[in-house]
């Protein structure tokens, strides 16, 4: 099939949900203009159509490959890459005084889109490099920031996150990697990480390792968690990649899917001569890691929307293409209709469209959001906090549905590799897992965000959906469910508030996301774009607040549900 950049539904969305338009002459962005955000459009889906789609399969099969302690990369990857270093497209919102374009999150938010949809275990480095550009801008010294900034931003240089160890997972407390003073300003690292996406490959110089450790006496627990920056290769007096680290990818893992994106079982100091540089103060780490991890959690989503739209796609493709069987009502007489003109086809396929379209404007609002906390907006601040994790969750749920329901309208051909449709599907299974699971974003929405400030946050969004006089009865009665169950997490003991998490935050992240297509549906009449998008646009919003959002108000139920019914039964009992 053919890949083509939603670049109509990008525009509207930027314009219209993100309003980054709106920021154009403010001082914090003093290059965004017009014509600036349309160069940006354009020029990312040109150059994700022709470079970085071409290669989704070779990504996928052979892959990369691990050959003593190195990772290659598949055919054409070096060279895509070094095209979009020279294009520029990893600097979009990175600082200006360190060679980024210094814009808002919001377009860098739609390059990434833009990129990963085209090929997604790809781009999944570049986007753990703006992480690191992110976390070092916030955290490091001015000297840190000068030495290691310039390189990252352009894409000379990649960066990494490096938390998980074979048994500190989703407990990051429980790590055990070491950090010793060497006597010099600078930290002997020694211990293992696993997991570790793009920890190893041939596509820069050098890679920039964020790595979680202890120092010796530091406190037990995530308290004592401090942040180092490990390049792979030791600079010399002019800046530039001069001896090895002691820095080794053991292996790079066996996947279900993800494969163009390599993940590395990383060892430090197998030697006990590899040195780091303490990012921030001695048992911050966290605090600083999750600089990184907020916006790779919004990435995440951004990963959702992305295998979404190309399954999306490929799925649309097929069902226009596959003849079979005349139509029921027999309108068609006894010849056979393409499949989409079936209805349950059909309904599957405006599903895909009322998914995807959803998630993605739930995507660009939390990134408008972001745009305004830069600008100091306190408010904008504490919705970014809030959507967060709606993001993180909705988008990375949806690209699981959205390319499982890819493969059930090609039918057994999905099943088959060579369509491609099961790679999709493949892909999207881990975006419910890392970057902290869907479970632990419904608990951080229940445990901080809702009662940090006493349901305020979210009775403001609440109140500003019901402001917008959207006339669907759907989504009132939604935000009324969502108000009540809201109303009862509060006050509800916290292995309740735990056991009814996860169809809660479905509820909340629908409710918004419905709002922001009939938002939408109003907007787009008046765009002048064309016919067939403002009709598919129309029919994409009809079908979610009459068909999904019903489906969320059915949720309630089990949010309130407690936890009690869930240890009513022993664990013997569960495995009988």
């Amino acid at each position: 099939m053919t890949f083509s950049v939603p670049t109509a539904e990008q525009r509207l969305l930027l314009r219209h949900i993100a309003k980054v338009h709106d920021l154009i002459g403010d001082e914090r962005f003093p290059g965004l203009a017009d014509d600036l955000i349309e160069a940006i459009v354009e020029g990312s889906a040109a150059f994700a159509e022709g470079e970085f789609a071409p290669l989704l399969r070779i990504g996928d099969d052979p892959g990369p490959r691990w050959s003593d302690g190195k990772v290659i990369m598949p055919g054409g990857f070096r060279a895509a890459y070094a095209g979009f270093i020279e294009s520029g497209w990893g600097t979009i919102a990175a600082p200006a005084a360190y060679g980024g374009l210094g814009l808002p999150f919001s377009l860098a938010t739609l390059v990434l889109e833009t990129l990963s949809a085209a090929n997604l275990g790809f781009a999944a480095g570049p986007m753990l490099t703006a992480g690191a550009v992110e976390a070092i801008e916030t955290h490091g010294s001015l000297e840190q920031k000068a030495r290691w900034l310039p390189k990252l931003v352009s894409g000379e240089w990649s960066g990494t996150m490096n938390l998980t160890e074979p048994q500190a997972g989703s407990d990051v407390g429980a790590l055990r990697t070491l950090a010793t003073p060497a006597g010099d300003g600078r930290y002997r690292i020694k211990g293992q990480k696993i997991f570790i996406s793009f920890g190893e490959h041939d596509l820069t110089e050098n890679i920039i390792h964020l790595v979680l450790a202890r120092t010796p006496g530091a406190p037990a627990g995530s308290k004592g968690i401090s942040l180092f920056i490990v390049p792979r290769q030791r600079m010399d007096t002019a800046g530039n990649p001069a001896s090895t680290n002691d820095v080794h990818c053991v292996s790079i893992e066996h996947k279900l899917g993800l494969h163009a994106s390599p993940t590395c079982v990383m060892s430090y100091g197998d030697n006990d001569d590899c040195l780091g540089e303490l990012l921030g103060e001695e048992n911050g780490g966290l605090r600083a890691m999750f600089t990184m991890m907020n916006n790779a959690r919004i990435n995440v989503g951004n990963q959702g929307v992305q295998v979404a739209e190309r399954a999306r796609q490929r799925a649309l493709a097929y069902a226009r293409d596959r003849v079979q069987s005349p139509r029921a009502d027999r309108s068609s007489g006894a010849e056979p209709v393409a499949i989409i003109g079936h209805p349950d086809v059909r309904r599957m396929v405006l599903r895909m469209n009322a998914l995807t379209q959803a998630a993605r404007g739930l995507l660009y609002y939390a990134a408008g959001q972001i745009d305004r906390t830069v600008l100091g907006d306190a408010r904008a601040q504490a919705r970014a906090d809030l959507l967060t994790p709606l993001v993180k969750s909705y988008g990375s749920d949806v690209g699981c549905e959205v390319s499982a329901l890819g493969v059930q309208i090609h039918g057994g051909m999905g099943y088959i590799e060579e369509t491609g449709a099961a790679q999709h599907y493949r892909d999207a299974c881990i975006m419910p897992i890392y970057e902290g699971t869907n479970g632990i974003q419904a608990a951080d929405l229940v445990g901080r965000k809702l009662v940090v400030d006493g349901g305020a946050g979210l009775a403001s969004l609440v109140a500003e959906i019901r402001s917008d006089n959207l006339n669907s009865s759907t989504l009132s009665a939604l935000a009324d469910a969502v108000e009540d169950v809201a109303g009862w997490m509060i006050d509800a003991p916290v292995n309740d508030r735990l056991a009814g998490s996860y169809p809660f935050m479905s509820m909340v992240s629908v409710l918004t996301a419905g709002w922001l297509m009939a938002r939408q549906a109003q907007l787009v009449k008046n765009t002048g774009d064309s016919p067939d998008f403002i009709a598919g646009k129309l029919a994409a919003a009809r079908f979610y607040l009459d068909c999904i959002v019903p489906e969320a108000l059915g949720l309630r139920s089990a949010a309130q549900s407690g936890a009690a019914l869930l240890y009513r039964v022993t664990d013997e009992a569960l495995l009988a």
